[in-house]
């Protein structure tokens, strides 16, 4: 019986400063959620196994700073990306509407070959605040919006009760499988990448 095939995907996670994107993360990796808030400095990764069908695949969650001082730090981490997650606080109006800025800012520095055809997948977190009396955001206007630019694949989340966080990993880890590149031209990417980010000394956490 032939050992399943091994795929690395390259995910970047981003959203305003303060959504939950290092909580998401966490979550899913280690299955653990901290009350205490602490910003991520430039950019850090975790990552993940899991088999889709008959794939062994690799998830490499880049985690990246939401503060715009850190945005430059953007197309060395970007490049080779094979799917892009957008995170917006329900309770913020002022992160969904970011998630424009970040999905623009993204296409720009990544740079894909199909723009139109990249995929996303945005994640509305922390539904579980207030017992949902704080949400701004409803449920209809982000599918809305995700619906306009190409179906985008969108789930509701909290990090903090672990609500719908596998499932919503899934689908992106699915999406990016979609996506995937030549593995010859994908791997090569990703070793210039991880080289460049070595030279310069990797991330400050």
């Amino acid at each position: 019986m032939a050992a399943p095939r091994r795929t690395l995907l390259k995910v970047i996670v981003l959203g305003d400063s303060g959504v939950g994107k290092t909580s998401l993360m966490n979550q899913y990796v280690y299955k653990k959620f901290s009350q205490q808030y602490k910003a991520t400095i430039g950019a850090d990764f975790v990552t993940k196994e899991l088999q889709i069908d008959d794939k062994l695949v690799t998830l490499q969650l880049w985690d990246t700073a939401g503060q715009e001082r850190f945005q430059s730090l953007g197309s060395a981490f970007y490049r080779g990306a094979d799917c892009c997650v957008l995170v917006y606080d329900v309770n913020v109006l002022k992160s969904f509407e970011s998630l424009q800025s970040w999905h623009e800012e993204f296409l720009k520095q990544a740079d894909p070959a199909e723009l139109e055809a990249f995929p996303f997948v945005v994640l509305g977190n922390k539904v579980d605040v207030d017992g949902g009396n704080s949400r701004v955001v409803s449920e209809r206007r982000a599918r809305e919006w995700c619906a306009s630019r190409g179906d985008i694949p969108y789930f509701e989340t909290s990090a903090k009760e672990d609500f719908n966080v596998d499932a919503a990993f899934l689908c992106v880890a699915r999406v990016g499988l979609s996506n995937e590149h030549e593995q010859e031209n994908y791997f090569r990417a990703i070793s210039e990448a991880v080289s460049e980010t070595e030279q310069k000394g990797g991330c400050a956490c």
